[in-house]
């Protein structure tokens, strides 16, 4: 089917969706477009298996068969990480630069490990015959929390500033080493030998320090442009192209372009707060404006696609009991990486006990679009049975995240604030 229709589609069923939860159920915008999208996946699902062959059926095939992975990491990830943080206030992020580092680094490593081991062990338990190489890549793929999400969903709940701000903080960098972890446990699926550790090492500190230097560098040659320049609307092409060069120039060089998309707005965040007239304040509007509408925009349609894809999942033989295993093992996975990572993460921020604080950053550590991306990465590296298992169980885990977790969010935040210190 032409691309044009695709979108036309896409876009309808945004609006259409939309339209009916304002007007009807009244669910929190994104968890709704996921939810009655996959619902139309369902039904989809049907129509193809009672009509093979006819013009309708073939049709569904092609929005359910949308590659998300090129829309998503060849197209519009750079655009939706710079959106998310271009309102990010640099001091802020000095305030809670440790616990920030902690939990996108540290806190996603161990959930990577824990998660793998996991799946691994249950595997062994079920007669299953994924390695661990390939368990530890399924860990990567699962670790990394969503930024869409964070700054969507949670951000309607009333969560107090330095907690939101720590959630969408780690969201945003832990993309980055997701995608750097995966990259290595991916390589140990495809090629055997050499030094883990060593490679795991030299692999993350080459992309982290690459993208910091790409996206410095670049921010602050198109920054000059964009200081100079009245025009309005130039000034938003100069931010587009400022984190789309940065991206690229990251996945030519090998670098994480995630890292480097968000780098580049919280240095424009700053920058702008920096040098901007009171004179520029209309200006100032309208670039606020646009990114924010490109980035509802941009989740719309990234959450609709995967609720039209999510009937991936009963292609998995043993569909719920391994769609139970996969959602159990990321809630222990999680829960487990932040018990470890709370006792180095200093401060808990806004008064929350220990365990409250384990609590609210499992149930709220939703997965989204590029688990999804990564898991449709492996086809080809994997055997076609382990790869729907993959794919199945990313959504499994993202429909719960997203929707479950997701609409649940706020009963589980007010049970903990209950008890937060005075």
């Amino acid at each position: 089917m032409d691309t044009m229709y695709i979108f036309v589609g896409i876009i309808g069923l945004v609006c259409l969706l939309g339209f009916f939860n304002e007007k009807v159920t009244k669910l929190t915008y994104e968890i709704a477009l996921m939810l009655f999208s996959t619902i139309l996946g369902v039904i989809g699902l049907i129509v193809v298996t009672l009509w093979e062959n006819t013009d309708a059926a073939n049709v569904i095939q092609q929005f359910q068969g949308f590659d998300i992975h090129d829309f998503l990491m060849h197209g519009v990830l750079c655009f939706m990480l710079f959106a998310g943080s271009c309102h990010m206030k640099l001091r802020d992020f000095k305030e809670q630069a440790r616990q920030i580092t902690v939990l996108a680094f540290v806190c996603t490593l161990l959930g990577a490990v824990f998660y793998g081991l996991l799946i691994y062990g249950a595997g062994l338990l079920f007669g299953s015959h994924l390695s661990l190489p390939v368990c530890l890549m399924f860990g990567s793929i699962i670790a990394p929390t969503d930024p869409i999400a964070a700054t969507g969903i949670l951000s309607k709940f009333g969560l107090p500033k330095k907690t939101s701000f720590l959630i969408q903080g780690e969201s945003l960098f832990n993309d980055g080493v997701g995608v750097a972890l995966f990259v290595c446990f991916s390589g140990m699926v495809s090629a055997s030998g050499g030094s883990a550790e060593q490679s795991m090492v030299l692999l993350m500190l080459k992309e982290i320090l690459g993208a910091l230097a790409v996206a410095v560098g670049v921010t602050l040659l198109c920054f000059l442009m964009f200081r100079f320049i009245k025009h309005s609307y130039l000034k938003i092409f100069i931010s587009l192209l400022t984190v789309s060069l940065s991206y690229a120039l990251c996945e030519l060089l090998g670098f994480s372009g995630a890292i480097a998309s968000v780098i580049c707005g919280i240095m424009f965040s700053e920058l702008r707060s920096r040098y901007e007239d009171a004179e520029d304040e209309e200006q100032s509007k309208l670039f606020d404006s646009f990114w924010e509408t490109l980035d509802v925009f941009l989740n719309s349609v990234l959450y609709v696609i995967m609720g039209l894809s999510f009937i991936v999942v009963l292609k998995m033989e043993y569909v719920l009991l391994l769609a139970a295993i996969a959602v159990i093992a990321n809630l222990i996975a999680r829960s487990a990486s932040l018990s470890i990572s709370s006792l180095i993460i200093g401060e808990i921020p806004d008064g929350f006990s220990r365990g409250g604080f384990i609590t609210l950053f499992t149930w709220g550590g939703l997965r989204g679009g590029l688990s999804v991306a990564l898991a449709m990465s492996t086809k080809g590296m994997v055997p076609d049975d382990t790869y729907y298992i993959i794919l199945g169980c990313t959504y499994a885990v993202v429909f719960f995240t997203t929707v479950i977790q997701g609409l649940t969010m706020k009963p589980v935040y007010n049970r903990i604030s209950r008890n937060v210190k005075a």
